[in-house]
């Protein structure tokens, strides 16, 4: 019973280390199965996302999109737990899982709203890889 316990205990944990969102819920983490899916058919050495590259990309200046919005950070604010404002001044809510609970659980708008920002802020389409680190580091927040 111990050696069992034992074994349930080191699941447990490894799941928890392979998703590496402590904060995100069966619905983020489907948008993030679904972003691997895309991965995985883009370059099929995809191996995992990387929420730490996530951070650093979320908060990079980038080139090659508008001069109003070289970050992501241009509109959604250094603090993903506060609302953002878009260029039109409409409020963005916090990006943040643990503020804003119902966060990229609908694979539609979270497909929409990653198109068009990373168009704004790149002048391209996200690649699947780079929008999933992105995802999965905010879903972890």
């Amino acid at each position: 019973m111990k050696h069992a316990r034992a074994i349930a205990m080191a699941i447990g944990l490894a799941a928890a280390a392979f998703t590496g969102a402590a904060s995100a819920g069966p619905g983020q983490d489907a948008i993030i199965a679904a972003w691997a899916d895309k991965a995985k058919a883009a370059d099929p050495a995809f191996s995992g996302f990387d929420a730490a590259a996530g951070k650093a990309f979320f908060f990079a200046k980038h080139t090659g999109g508008g001069a109003e919005t070289p970050s992501c950070t241009s509109c959604h604010t250094d603090n993903i737990k506060k609302s953002g404002q878009t260029r039109a001044g409409k409020a963005i809510d916090p990006m943040a899982v643990s503020v804003q609970a119902d966060r990229y659980t609908d694979l539609a708008k979270v497909e929409k709203w990653i198109g068009r920002n990373c168009n704004s802020v790149l002048g391209r389409d996200c690649t699947a890889k780079e929008a999933g680190d992105v995802i999965s580091w905010l879903a972890s927040q």
